[in-house]
């Protein structure tokens, strides 16, 4: 008995490590609601445009997910896909912002591709992947 007890406490050890790293809910990065408020909080939208950008996320997920369930673990061929399918939602939040939005968003974009590029931080679902060098 004391053996069993011992074993669920170690997976509900390990299991609350792995979600507080990141690792919970089986996906990886925010949900659409979370990304529009952050958008919402940074670049200081309106609530018309938060729905609008709310939208785009919430499209850009189930896009995203079919890709993933489509690429059956291939993950290069999945993330050669989503690069050109996140430049394209990049313009359609850029449609809905002032042009010192834009230069903000622009410069949040360049910041999460050094980040990508140094090997840290998530995506958290915008830019797109780096590019390969030569």
């Amino acid at each position: 008995m004391k053996k069993i007890l011992l074993v669920c406490c170690f997976v509900l050890g390990i299991s609350a490590v792995s979600f507080a790293q990141g690792g919970g809910g089986g996906r990886m990065g925010r949900s659409p609601e979370e990304q529009a408020k952050s958008l919402q909080t940074q670049l200081k939208l309106t609530d018309d445009q938060t729905a609008k950008v709310l939208a785009i996320y919430q499209t850009q997920r189930k896009a995203m997910d079919s890709l993933r369930t489509a690429s059956n673990g291939d993950f290069q061929s999945m993330r050669t896909a989503m690069g050109p399918m996140m430049e394209a939602n990049n313009t359609k939040i850029k449609a809905i912002l002032t042009t010192e939005q834009k230069e903000a968003y622009d410069k949040m974009l360049a910041e999460r591709m050094n980040r990508q590029r140094q090997g840290g931080g998530q995506g958290g679902g915008g830019g797109t992947p780096p590019p390969t060098q030569k």
